[in-house]
């Protein structure tokens, strides 16, 4: 049993997708990094709705 030689054209997709996959990575722990900083720093406090009298 033999294995199929793969064409070129796979090794550049395959390039491409692992850095498209890379840069969202990135992006999404960036985004997770900001919430995190927000919701922990002192600034950040939980709106609450006034009682109108």
């Amino acid at each position: 049993m033999s294995f199929k030689v793969t064409h070129e054209l796979h090794h550049r997709r395959f390039s491409r997708n692992l850095g498209v996959g890379l840069v969202l990575g990135a992006f999404i722990i960036l985004v997770f990094g900001l919430t995190v900083a927000k919701v922990t720093g002192d600034d950040f406090k939980i709106p609450t709705q006034e009682i109108a009298k």
